[in-house]
């Protein structure tokens, strides 16, 4: 699995790329591999703040149910309506299907994150490809 270079990661398997002080965020490719069919998609509203490592919302799969952890702390500024209809998106795209974007409250919390290349070695420890 690649795993862009301009994105960093959560050793819960969210990523998120930064655009001055806007963010976007999703879910890994490992994530949707290892969930399986992605069938639902909950996320938080537009104008909540989100905490770094605490819950936004969920992923479900046809195998299980999985929370989603903040990267970064901020408030949501947009969400991908379009997951309501079609979360599958996720499984064909996940660094393309992007679920939310956040003001960033601080960016230095970012750099904390793991690199594409720390991200890789990490899925690959866990049993990854």
């Amino acid at each position: 699995m690649a795993f862009p270079a301009d994105y960093r990661y959560t050793k819960e398997h969210e990523w998120i790329k930064v655009d001055g002080n806007q963010a976007t965020i999703g879910i890994t490719d490992y994530a949707q591999n290892s969930l399986g069919d992605i069938v639902f998609v909950e996320l938080p509203k537009v104008g909540e703040e989100l905490t770094a490592g605490k819950t936004f919302g969920s992923v479900e799969s046809v195998k299980a149910v999985s929370e989603l952890y903040a990267p970064a702390s901020g408030k949501v500024v947009a969400i991908n309506e379009s997951l309501a209809t079609a979360p599958e998106k996720i499984n064909s795209d996940a660094h393309g299907s992007w679920m939310l974007r956040i003001q960033l409250k601080d960016a230095g919390e970012v750099s904390k994150l793991l690199s594409s290349d720390d991200y890789d070695k990490y899925v690959k420890e866990e049993g990854g490809q």
